[in-house]
This record gives C-alpha cells, sequence and structure tokens, in this order.
C-alpha cells in the first residue's frame, strides 16, 4: 500500500476532471428534483374564462409625447442614449427630455488650483 496507483500528471488531472463533473452534474439533477417537488413555489390556478361580451367602442389609445430634444445632438448620439436606457428595462415612453448638461467645473477647477498660490 505504499506505492502510489499512478505518478502520470495527466491520469491524476484526467480522473478529477471526471469526479468533479459528476459531481456536477449530480447537483444539476439534485436542483432540478428540488424545483419539482418545492413546496413553496406558487401553484397556478385555472382561472374560468367568462363569455365574451362585446364591449362599447373604446377611445383611442393613448401614446406617450414625443422627447424633446435640443437642436445640436447628433442622431447617432440619441440611439446611444434610447440604447443604453433601453438595456436599463426602460421604455421610450419614459424619456421625458435629452438635453447636454452645461457644467464649467473642470474649467474652472484649473483656474483656482492656480491662482491660489
Amino acid at each position: 500500500m505504499g506505492h502510489p496507483v499512478t505518478t502520470n500528471p495527466l491520469i491524476i488531472m484526467l480522473i478529477n476532471m471526471t469526479v468533479v463533473f459528476i459531481v456536477l452534474i449530480a447537483l444539476s439533477f439534485l436542483i432540478r428534483l428540488i424545483h419539482l417537488v418545492d413546496p413553496t413555489a406558487k401553484k397556478e390556478e385555472k382561472v374560468e374564462e367568462a363569455p365574451q361580451v362585446s364591449a362599447p367602442p373604446s377611445a383611442p389609445a393613448v401614446t406617450a409625447p414625443e422627447p424633446v430634444i435640443e437642436e445640436g445632438i447628433p442622431e447617432e448620439t440619441i440611439a446611444v442614449i434610447f440604447a443604453a436606457i433601453a438595456g436599463y428595462g426602460y421604455s421610450s415612453g419614459q424619456i421625458h427630455a435629452i438635453r447636454p448638461v452645461y457644467n464649467k467645473t473642470w474649467e474652472h477647477s484649473g483656474r483656482y488650483h492656480f491662482n491660489n498660490d
């Protein structure tokens, strides 16, 4: 019993990787089993559909107002802003205005730094 079975690092690596993947697959099946028998999951209730009654004509759908876009902003910049906001889960109807923020902090910081000697 004093001698190792193998000293070849490739065989040891393959054995270790096989064990890791078998454990990962077993955990995957265990997680799926837990999802199937989860007592805290909300059960879907079947709702009986009522017979449809013809409704009176409804008012036209209200659309969101177009956002106010200042002149001088390139269309590519506006498209990027809309895409970034949509990436956060908002719709274009939630954008009210696109306008640049004028901030001269950087200009003033240089002046204050050199003038305070």
